[in-house]
């Protein structure tokens, strides 16, 4: 009888004084999930609704289109600027923190955008749907850690990264059905009241051990029990803060700088191409391959279908065979897909079904790569180097929409300006894999489990 009371304030001290052996049961691995992925539902929302309404926005403010794309590339240079907070706050105020933090941000950028009242305030607003965007770091940051020793945590993580076709859809249904109603505006309250409900869920969301032990670990070594620290650091899989290893210094030392250069130029050229080829979907099928406005858009309602399953079968994928080596394949495979769809006869099957196949390759490789980056990083700059890498994306985005732009300026044919601004860099994007590093977790799996 005294072994089971023994045992009890020795487990709640380890809950509840000791945070960092805190054990995460499947109930709160469930619930995590859920939070994140309806967080991340809620942040495609309010960042592709924007996208979604900018015609009436522009109609409504008398812009011109030269004006309305001019207030659009603006705001996603002010993503830019505010996603590179990102990283430093996961790892100073940590995941669930953070987590709520950015849905706060998403929420302003939503409710605010309802009262704009011209370019330069939507501009100003619109800049803070980079905590939007950047939402889905911090679940490749946070479920990386939740998920420790949960089985098929790829897949897992796969179903939380399908909220954006969830997000994208829902952002089109909402709007026809509130658009006459509540006009834009109205529209963009919807979206911010998403966002309160999130945070509510999300306060009863349980911290990451892993930064629990990060934060222990900095306290004993201040406190000069450098042996603690280590002893911890140990059991965690933790490296010890030196001063030297932390935030940006930290992801570019000489044993991390070559990874971090390599998944941050994957990020580049992957954006490219999906502001080519999913973002400017509708144009680049009207005018390089012929396809009918009509029939383009439910092509791109299939897009999004498509997409859902290419998520779920690369977060399984790379499960199996790792999902360094699923990134890699996915994109080149999306690369040759868009090059035979771009080169290829103009017949709507032979379209149809290449640009379902590049768009698969396309998307479905960002829920085996953002689950990859919390992996890849050691804990101590986790958040910092995947927020480094992940901030290179509205930098593609720009990029490849301006690309396009000038190539079509000079003469070159929507077919070729496709090629050079997105599937050249997908094929890019694939081959760039080869510079980041190899997490062999099958074998770290099977010494955890022999260990245990």
């Amino acid at each position: 009888m005294t072994e089971p009371t023994s045992r009890g304030p020795a487990e709640t001290r380890s809950s509840a004084d000791e945070p960092w052996n805190a054990v995460i049961t499947k109930k709160q691995i469930g619930y995590a999930s859920l939070v994140c992925f309806i967080a991340w539902v809620a942040s495609v929302y309010d960042y592709t609704l924007f996208g979604t309404l900018l015609p009436v926005i522009a109609d409504d403010f008398g812009w011109s289109t030269a004006k309305a794309t001019a207030v659009n590339t603006w705001a996603t240079i002010g993503v830019f600027v505010v996603s590179l907070v990102v990283g430093t706050m996961l790892d100073r105020f940590g995941r669930k923190k953070t987590l709520i933090l950015l849905v706060i941000g998403g929420a302003m950028s939503s409710g605010l955008s309802g009262i704009a009242i011209g370019a330069a305030s939507m501009v100003i607003i619109r800049a803070f749907s980079g905590f939007a965007v950047s939402e889905e770091v911090v679940n490749a940051v946070y479920l990386n850690e939740i998920y420790k020793k949960a089985k098929g945590r790829g897949f897992m993580y796969s179903l939380v990264q399908s909220g954006w076709p969830v997000g994208a859809l829902l952002a089109a249904g909402m709007t026809s059905l509130l658009l006459p109603v509540m006009g834009w505006r109205g529209s963009f309250f919807v979206a911010a009241c998403a966002s309160i409900i999130v945070i509510v869920m999300a306060l009863k969301l349980p911290e990451s051990p892993v930064f629990a032990a990060m934060k222990e670990i900095e306290r004993r070594r201040k406190a000069g029990d450098a042996e603690g620290a280590a002893r911890l650091a140990a059991e965690h899989d933790v490296e010890i803060n030196t001063g030297n290893n932390q935030g940006l210094k930290g992801v570019f030392t000489p044993e991390l700088r070559c990874h971090t250069i390599s998944l941050s130029l994957v990020w580049l050229f992957s954006w490219m191409a999906i502001q080519v080829f999913a973002v400017l979907g509708t144009t680049v099928l009207v005018e390089a391959k012929g396809v009918s406005f009509e029939s383009s858009l439910y092509v791109l309602i299939l897009a999004n279908a498509v997409g859902f399953g290419g998520y779920l079968t690369h977060g399984w994928l790379g499960d199996r065979i790792g999902r360094r080596s699923t990134v890699l394949m996915g994109f080149l495979l999306g690369g040759i897909a868009s090059l035979l769809m771009l080169l290829g006869p103009a017949s709507d099957g032979f379209v149809y079904v290449m640009y379902a196949i590049t768009l698969f390759f396309l998307l479905g490789p960002f829920a085996a790569i953002l689950f990859y980056m919390g992996e890849s990083f050691p804990a101590h700059v986790r958040g910092t180097g995947a927020n480094v890498a992940h901030v290179m994306a509205p930098v593609g985005a720009i990029i490849g929409s301006g690309l396009v732009s000038v190539l079509l300026s000079l003469g070159v044919t929507m077919t070729w300006a496709a090629i050079l601004a997105g599937s050249l860099p997908l094929v890019l994007s694939g081959l760039l894999m080869f510079g980041t590093r190899q997490v062999d977790l099958h074998e770290q799996n099977a010494f955890e489990e022999a260990a245990a």
